[in-house]
């Protein structure tokens, strides 16, 4: 709509200008003339039906005897003085000039259109901003009203102990003298810190809602033009605008954009980037003091951000907003569940415990998919079923059911999944198996997820190595079955997981004798792409691959040997999947006994298993570990 009037005032400009033009250079008398033709004025002439003539340039107006006016060209040869003189009709030459206002029309009129059009471009390079092309300095920042949908901290679940924080800073700004007799002051700025979709921006919106002080709103790539200046000027600008709306909130998201490092990127000391920040820090806490503005952002790259900008007085909180606990899945499902008619089999716990890893954001997908399959089938309310449907489409993604498979392909991949889902049950420590299909989904054939009771904080050394056990267990299966020769590249994905969770082992956690209690991680080539870091001698690394390699070896071994010892249910379990396709934990304890995997008594025992699900990242995606060490759950494919 904006380029769209621009554009509008733009041509209703030219064309009012060619107007005044036309309207100058135009004569009133040529408006009530008659034009005719060169040969006919001079035919009447020789008439004597010509009672004068007016000569205006090439124009000659004549009026005849019968008092009509007419108008004509003359050619550029012709003697018309002479003939008329001679033909004794009176004669008036006009003079030619323009008017002042005509003349300066068209004087200044290309200028006009050049200077018009730089405006509009360089208006639009700058966004648009306030002031048109003469606010380029202008702030952005955009006050949030309750026009926009107001949030309070009703809205906002899952993350109490960020909320607590900034519960006080909004406390504060109702009541500051609760604070202020103890001799405690306002926190200058709390900067939100977290992975994306945990609800940084969420909860600011809830902070405009609950504190009802003036709330500006700004994101960190606004500063940053291509002009030199233009962002430190309009850090000043917000500034100024919050001094007087004080007190005042100013929340400014992904401020990684303008908080980067000095002195990491290009350009120097005169980049954009660094003049914009170097203003900022002056205004967060300078010579002049801003009291009553409170700076609040979020990021999901803290470590990137100058020191500077984290140091007290600055930003005095950091306010870390990480993924849910169940209970705060079950909160978080609670709030977004609100709208959405729920079936009386709907369990919101089950669904939480269901899905550990999920982030705020992910939750509120996996409700909206359930909401969609419920609409798509014609239910009036979501069920149980499609929260399960659901969860495995965000989870694995879409059932590929038009993917066709020869016999031979299915039946190897019943078997690959037996394996897993086998080895998964007879070791101990492995997280429960929650289910196993051989419907393609996503990037995979098949897949068994194996998924912990509870969320998962750390691993031990004999979980990871029951871990890799089952996730070699695929290939064990398809080699007892088929043969060394005949082992297909489905276990690729269970390879690569395998690799990337001995190398942490060894790696990171130190969980190998021989490598001992240190992180080569940074220094070993190809683990974590970084090429910095200290070196390590070629003994070293042989070492660290060969431990590698014994782990995944060992777990292979293992692997086959549960297997070979458990023929039987090994064979019971890959047909059943070739019946069936999909097996909840239950039913597959069922098949391996030999026994159906439905029964009267236990229908419900697929809804059940809830209890044991947790989230599952498909095979195409392989396991990375976190900062601290700790690894995300993934299913065995």
């Amino acid at each position: 709509m904006g380029n769209a009037r621009n554009i509008a005032f733009w041509v209703v400009l030219f064309v009012l200008v060619m107007a005044l033009f036309n309207l100058f250079s135009g004569s009133g008398s040529t408006l009530q003339s008659r034009e005719r033709t060169y040969t006919d004025f001079v035919s009447a002439v020789d008439n004597a039906e010509v009672a004068s003539v007016t000569l205006d340039g090439e124009q000659v107006r004549y009026i005849t005897s019968d008092g009509q006016n007419f108008v004509t060209i003359k050619p550029t040869d012709a003697e018309v003085t002479s003939m008329l003189i001679e033909a004794g009709i009176p004669v008036r030459a006009e003079k030619q000039q323009q008017s002042g206002l005509q003349s300066f029309i068209i004087t200044l009129l290309p200028f006009l259109l050049l200077i018009g059009v730089w405006v509009y471009f360089m208006n639009r390079m700058q966004g648009g901003g306030k002031g048109g092309a003469m606010g380029f300095g202008k702030s952005k920042a955009k006050m949030l009203t309750e026009k926009h949908g107001r949030v309070t901290f009703d809205d906002v679940a899952g993350i109490d102990e960020a909320k607590e924080e900034l519960e006080e800073i909004v406390e504060f700004l109702r009541n500051p003298q609760k604070f202020s007799r103890l001799g405690g002051k306002i926190p200058k700025g709390a900067l939100l810190v977290g992975p994306p979709g945990t609800g940084k921006t969420l909860l600011a919106r809830a902070i405009a809602g609950e504190a009802g002080v003036p709330f500006f709103t700004i994101s960190g790539s606004d500063f940053v033009e291509m002009f030199v200046g233009v962002g430190a000027s309009r850090v000043r600008d917000m500034f100024e605008q919050a001094k007087k709306n004080a007190p005042c909130i100013v929340f400014i998201d992904e401020i990684d954009a303008v908080g980067r490092h000095r002195g990491a990127g290009y350009g120097g000391g005169n980049d954009e980037r660094e003049q914009t920040l170097n203003q900022l820090l002056v205004e967060m806490d300078g010579f002049e003091a801003n009291e009553g503005v409170i700076i609040l952002a979020a990021t999901n790259r803290r470590d990137v951000l100058d020191p500077a900008l984290l140091r007290p007085g600055r930003f005095d909180r950091n306010v870390t907003v990480g993924n849910p606990d169940i209970k705060g899945r079950e909160k978080i499902l609670g709030v977004h569940a609100r709208k959405t008619p729920l079936g009386p089999d709907v369990d919101l716990r089950i669904i939480a415990r269901g899905t550990p890893g999920f982030s705020g954001a992910d939750l509120a997908n996996l409700v909206n998919e359930a909401a969609l399959m419920a609409a798509r089938v014609g239910r009036r309310f979501v069920t149980m079923e499609d929260f399960e449907n659901a969860k495995d489409k965000v989870m694995m993604g879409a059932e590929r059911r038009s993917m066709v498979l020869t016999p031979e392909q299915k039946e190897m991949t019943a078997y690959h999944e037996a394996g897993h889902a086998l080895v998964g049950l007879k070791l101990p420590k492995c997280d429960p198996v929650y289910k196993a299909t051989i419907i393609p989904r996503g990037g995979a054939l098949g897949m068994v997820m194996s998924l912990p009771e509870m969320d998962r904080l750390n691993w031990h050394k004999d979980e990871c190595e029951q871990k890799l056990a089952m996730t070699m267990a695929g290939k064990a299966a398809e080699i007892l079955k088929y043969g060394e020769d005949h082992v297909s590249n489905g276990p690729a994905g269970d390879i690569q997981q395998a690799s990337q969770l001995a190398r942490a082992m060894v790696l990171r956690w130190g969980m190998s004798d021989k490598v001992g209690n240190i992180d080569y991680a940074e220094a070993h080539e190809g683990y974590s792409g970084n090429t910095g870091g200290f070196s390590v001698s070629a003994n070293t690394k042989e070492m660290i691959e060969d431990e590698v390699k014994r782990f995944i070896q060992e777990a292979y071994e293992q692997a086959r040997e549960i297997v070979e010892s458990n023929k039987e249910e090994f064979e019971r379990l890959a047909q059943g999947l070739l019946e069936y396709e999909t097996l909840t934990g239950e039913e597959i304890k069922r098949v391996m006994r030999g026994e159906p995997p439905h029964s009267g008594d236990d229908e419900d025992d697929g809804a059940d298993q809830g209890n044991a699900s947790v989230t599952a990242i498909p095979k195409a995606k392989p396991k990375k570990s976190s900062p601290d060490g700790d690894l995300e759950p993934e299913p065995t494919s």
